[in-house]
């Protein structure tokens, strides 16, 4: 078992947590995952005596027995248990606050804010969000969900946003990674006429209600769907507006209309929702990430460099 604290941090002066000192946690916590004072102590590269003592004192500290010790095994009290996971989250913000003064020593620190929308922007960020966790837990990222195409790419020219979720053309001065281009299809209520069909064509949706994300969002989706129904030569009737890609799937469910959606859509399941191919939905926009080209945060540059990494430009 991996070591639950740096080599020699047992034997170094601790700072004290109301009288009981850090390492007395990490003591803890290795006799608690082993139930045997000499292999936690081999864990910990310490002494059996010296772990003992350390446990002994915490007991005499907290007033309270942890463990029944016998010559045949080591268990846990009732006080022990419910000690057990306070003490390791304990251990996990000392580990998480030693990575992030070691990515400060580096130089690799701050904040990222990042606009994003839709149900591929969801799927983007939770993918970016753990990689940047693991590979710099220095680098914090500020997300801000809802925030559509048109809206990110002005925000990230204004520096109100450092990086977002756009698609091209972007304005003057962002600099764009291309990741996909992105399909849509047909969000149908079950039961409905359609919901039963491989493919429609958008020229049999022109006497159905529409559910929309609002003209102000800057939505690449609600372009596409406004353009297609143009290109049939009919205007959408949008029955109701929603914020988010959730709320108007639920609305879809509740047959309030239909609603065109991109296709990583359909990994969402939603009662009373069907996905539908839609003819006209093929490579219906480009999905890309942009940055204005003269930020000078360090934090982003690494962000940039991982998302390079982790999603190969298409």
């Amino acid at each position: 078992m991996a070591s639950l604290v740096d080599a020699g941090s047992l034997a170094a002066p601790q700072r004290k947590v109301h009288g009981m000192e850090l390492r007395h946690f990490a003591a803890f916590t290795a006799v608690a995952q082993e139930l045997h004072f000499g292999r936690a102590a081999e864990t910990l590269h310490i002494a059996q005596p010296a772990l003992s003592q350390m446990i002994r004192s915490l007991e005499k500290d907290m007033g309270v027995q942890l463990f029944e010790r016998t010559t045949r095994r080591v268990r846990l009290t009732s006080s022990g248990e419910a000690l057990l996971e306070p003490a390791q989250a304990i251990q996990a913000q000392v580990d998480g606050a030693r990575r992030i003064a070691r990515a400060a020593q580096e130089g690799v620190v701050g904040r990222v804010k990042i606009g994003f929308g839709g149900t591929s922007g969801y799927s983007i960020l939770s993918r970016l969000s753990r990689e940047v966790a693991r590979r710099q837990p220095g680098i914090n990222l500020d997300l801000h969900p809802q925030t559509y195409s048109g809206e990110a790419a002005l925000a990230v020219r204004d520096g109100t946003m450092d990086l977002a979720v756009i698609s091209p053309p972007s304005p003057a001065g962002v600099d764009v990674h291309v990741i996909r281009q992105e399909r849509v299809m047909v969000a149908i209520p079950t039961g409905h006429a359609l919901a039963d069909r491989d493919l429609v064509s958008i020229s049999e949706l022109t006497d159905q209600p529409f559910i929309s994300y609002a003209p102000s969002h800057g939505s690449q989706v609600r372009e596409v769907m406004m353009r297609l129904a143009d290109e049939a030569g009919f205007l959408p009737h949008i029955t109701q507006e929603a914020p988010d890609p959730y709320s108007l799937l639920a609305l879809v469910g509740a047959q309030v209309g239909i609603a065109i959606v991109v296709e990583s859509s359909d990994h969402i399941r939603i009662d009373g929702v069907t996905y539908v191919r839609l003819a006209e939905g093929g490579d219906a926009f480009t999905l890309a990430l942009g940055w204005r080209r003269n930020n000078p945060s360090e934090a982003l540059a690494r962000v940039i460099e991982i998302v390079r990494e982790i999603l190969p430009e298409a």
